[in-house]
């Protein structure tokens, strides 16, 4: 008898629908598997045996042959056993009568029959419902993942048996019911720009670069606060809206590094050392290609500190992402195209020692180890920086002072509203923010008057920029002018744009 079962395959965020063909016929005993499973797949033979006679079950010893439809589709993982399994049952006649038509089965078993969770659930789930499947049969250790799904029937099984009994009718499973994204706790950061004393300059650099998405690095001496004042930006970033949610989610949940809430609920901040690869950044693998650090930051902040310690190689790997918002990695397990739009902000000393050009310290520095020092980072990659500031030793006065600071809650406000300038104008393009605005963009929304445009004139002479730096200060203008809540771009926001270009630094 031949059973056919729907199961899905992970391929990059999107799932691909793979039917389980199972044919048990009399004859000598054997267990064949086509389709190119991969070696994850072929050793399901040995659980998915276990499993059913664990289960009290009965494995058929018969002829078996089992095929992955499309027999050209690479399959890989363990999220096939639950189907295998249900297969060959259904084909050795151990569930007559149970309704497996239309039904997505996804789960690994253990030994003893019981059902792991797998990796990528939620991508899969959006894509079968995609297709039109709405029935799935999924581990119940994934379920705070997969109840976050609406419009689907989700039966969260805790082992093969319960399976079986589901499908028989004996002892029904009780579908998810679906979980609002509103009430999913919150975590409370300890980061609070109310505590960050003096640098005032930074704090409003920050501001701008939150609120318009834009890119930003902070030079200065050690023990200023950089890393600091940068894990201030999530607590002043706007709240993740459920479909950006699902999104990161996506991406986590294929990485395996979902939280207990089953999704995500804050805006990643993702920090990778110093001595992180470029595979490790980009994402890949050897035989499955996860997201790397560029792809688990999208909606959120990629913190790199000691900008000049990562490799050459490794941030000239930023360059694309940062320009298109997506990272599409080829490597021999395939080429998958991952959503990588997220802020990038990073801090780096003056120098070897970290001195020069403070009001206080001396530098120690010769021109050429500074000179070499600099040239770690390329002139294309400081380019799309939007936003660069410096920032020096504050007092002692100043880190005892009482004074009141501004706390994190009160930035947002003004962060929320100038977000909200940018929904409204973008809401016929394809845009969120003022960084992501392309040529046309600019001139239909960033149109500079006669004094503006002198001012920026001046400083594309002067600083030697580029197009696409001249491109970047009119929109970090157009950014000053929403938190000023202003329609059009006046002097003063240019002026103010060009003051975060560091001249004659790098």
């Amino acid at each position: 008898m031949i059973a056919k079962i729907i199961c899905y395959a992970l391929a990059g965020l999107d799932g691909i629908p793979v039917e389980v063909e199972t044919d048990v016929n009399k004859g000598v005993p054997s267990y064949d598997m086509v389709g190119l499973p991969d070696t994850a797949v072929k050793e399901s033979k040995e659980r998915v045996r276990s499993a059913l006679k664990n289960s009290g079950l009965l494995f058929p010893m018969n002829r078996i042959t089992i095929n992955f439809a499309p027999a050209d589709l690479k399959k890989e993982g363990a999220a096939f056993d639950l189907a295998i399994a249900v297969s060959l049952l259904k084909a050795s006649e151990q569930l007559i009568g149970a309704d497996v038509a239309d039904t997505v089965f996804l789960g690994e078993l253990a030994l003893n029959g019981d059902l792991r969770p797998v990796s990528g659930l939620l991508p899969i789930l959006i894509s079968a419902k995609g297709h039109g499947f709405t029935r799935f049969i999924v581990p119940a250790a994934n379920a705070k993942e997969a109840r976050f799904l609406g419009g689907a029937e989700i039966y969260p099984a805790e082992n093969l048996l319960a399976v079986v009994k589901h499908l028989l009718g004996f002892e029904p499973i009780e579908p998810l019911e679906t979980a609002e994204f509103a009430v999913c706790k919150r975590q409370n950061s300890s980061a609070d720009l109310k505590y960050v004393k003096g640098q005032p300059i930074a704090r409003r650099a920050i501001e701008i670069a939150v609120a318009g998405g834009h890119n930003l690095l902070m030079v200065g001496p050690p023990g200023t606060g950089k890393t600091m004042l940068a894990r201030c930006l999530p607590t002043i970033m706007p709240d993740l809206s459920f479909e950006e949610a699902l999104e990161i989610t996506k991406i986590h949940s294929v990485a395996g590094i979902l939280g207990e809430e089953g999704i995500v609920t804050e805006r990643p901040f993702r920090t990778p050392h110093h001595t992180a690869t470029t595979v490790s950044m980009c994402g890949g693998g050897n035989r499955v290609v996860h997201p790397g650090e560029i792809s688990l930051a999208h909606g959120g902040v990629l913190f790199l500190d000691e900008l000049p310690e990562y490799k050459r190689s490794t941030l000239e790997a930023l360059r694309q992402p940062l320009e298109d918002g997506k990272i599409t990695v080829s490597r021999a397990g395939g080429t998958f195209t991952y959503p990588s739009r997220f802020m990038l902000c990073a801090s780096m000393n003056p120098c070897p020692c970290g001195n020069y050009g403070s009001a206080n310290l001396v530098c120690t520095c010769t021109p050429a180890e500074i000179r070499r020092y600099r040239k770690k980072i390329s002139g294309p990659l400081l380019d799309r920086i939007d936003l660069q500031v410096e920032v020096d030793n504050i007092s002692y006065d100043d880190l005892t002072s009482g004074e009141q600071r501004e706390d994190s809650k009160t930035v947002k406000e003004r962060v929320d509203m100038a977000r909200k300038i940018q929904r409204n104008r973008f809401s016929e393009y394809a845009l969120n923010t003022n960084a992501e605005m392309g040529e046309r963009e600019l001139d239909l929304f960033c149109t500079l008057g006669e004094e503006s445009e002198t001012i920026l004139r001046r400083a594309f002479e002067r600083m030697k920029l580029s197009a696409r730096a001249r491109a970047r200060i009119i929109k970090v203008a157009r950014t000053i002018a929403d938190l000023d809540g202003c329609e059009e771009i006046g002097p003063k926001h240019v002026f103010e744009a060009v003051s975060y270009r560091l001249e004659d630094k790098f």
